[in-house]
């Protein structure tokens, strides 16, 4: 209910701009309705008069200082409660007979404080990408908005040598969410160092955010694409542009083309990269590389080695007291 009736005083607010052009006390006018600002000065000075125009004015001037706030999006609710909960101490005031010309200054500058208080956005880190916890509410129109920032991100140069492992991690410098997030790769090949989507094709067996190529052929020359996902919505793209360098192949022996025209051996380039499996020491030096699965299956190798140690125990000690 309380995110209904936010979102309907935020529609109420977005008219009210649109038809009054008054954003000097948008502030106002995201969380509170004309009806309930209405209500308050029909308490203070009475159903009609002179009296009523001149109360709304007062309460619009009393707020002309947060036109132009910004707070955080997550922080729109607790915002909207201070409001609320300005608007019935009004109410009350009003019942005892007090003064508006000093019951809204001191409600706007309480209001001010407030603000003050609520927990900031995060400020924004260039250079790319969709940074959903930077997100900021303006009241000035009641809207809200991300940082001004591409999706696509610089392409990053990696060289290896012939031979060698080349390894890409798609990690950006901003916080992602926790939930659905997903990892996608494509590759544009021939050498291209490029950003343009159609040169690029789908790499199906790389997953996660860490992949390699091995051993880096001279064919591997090109550029690699990383898409992180929120359920299907884009957050960032990275590219990286693999630069193999190193003598040309030897020749081949008669021995070895012969085999592989037996095997009818052929590079395929949907097979170019591959999701990184890490061996026992890759799993120790690299914090990254503890992942669940990866930590389950170190307590299998502790179990079993345990368990195995156990047993060659009992038996030497079994084949000792025989013995004796």
């Amino acid at each position: 209910m309380a995110l209904v009736a936010l979102d309907s005083a935020i529609l109420s607010a977005l008219l009210a701009l649109a038809v009054f052009r008054v954003p000097a006390w948008a502030c106002l006018l995201c969380f509170t309705t004309y009806s309930e600002r209405l209500r308050i000065c029909q308490m203070f000075v009475g159903m009609r008069g002179p009296k009523l125009e001149e109360c709304e004015e007062a309460f619009t001037a009393a707020f002309r200082g947060l036109s132009d706030t910004e707070i955080n999006y997550d922080e729109r609710s607790h915002l909207h409660d201070a409001f609320t909960q300005m608007t019935h101490a009004l109410q009350e005031l009003a019942a005892a007979q007090g003064s508006f010309e000093v019951a809204f200054p001191d409600a706007a500058e309480k209001m001010k404080k407030v603000i003050t208080q609520l927990k900031e956005a995060q400020a924004c880190i260039p250079p790319c990408g969709l940074q959903e916890f930077a997100r900021r509410f303006l009241c000035s129109g009641c809207y809200s908005r991300v940082c001004d920032l591409p999706l696509d991100c610089p392409v990053q140069d990696v060289t290896v040598i012939r031979g060698d492992q080349a390894m890409f991690s798609c990690i950006v410098n901003f916080q992602l969410p926790k939930e659905e997030i997903t990892y996608s790769w494509k590759f544009a090949g021939g050498g291209l160092r490029t950003q343009d989507l159609s040169y690029f094709r789908d790499m199906p067996r790389a997953e996660g955010y860490l992949a390699r190529i091995r051993p880096a052929q001279l064919t591997h020359r090109g550029t690699f694409s990383c898409v992180i996902k929120q359920d299907q919505r884009p957050l960032a793209r990275l590219y990286f542009f693999l630069n193999v360098t190193g003598p040309p192949p030897r020749a081949e022996t008669e021995l070895q083309a012969s085999f592989r025209e037996v095997l009818r051996w052929a590079p395929r380039d949907a097979e170019l990269i591959e999701p990184w499996r890490p061996s026992l020491g890759e799993l120790l030096v690299r914090p990254e590389a503890l992942t669940p699965s990866n930590l389950f299956l170190l307590a299998a190798l502790g179990a079993l080695a345990s368990a195995s140690a156990t047993v060659l125990a009992w038996i030497f000690f079994r084949w000792y007291c025989s013995g004796n």
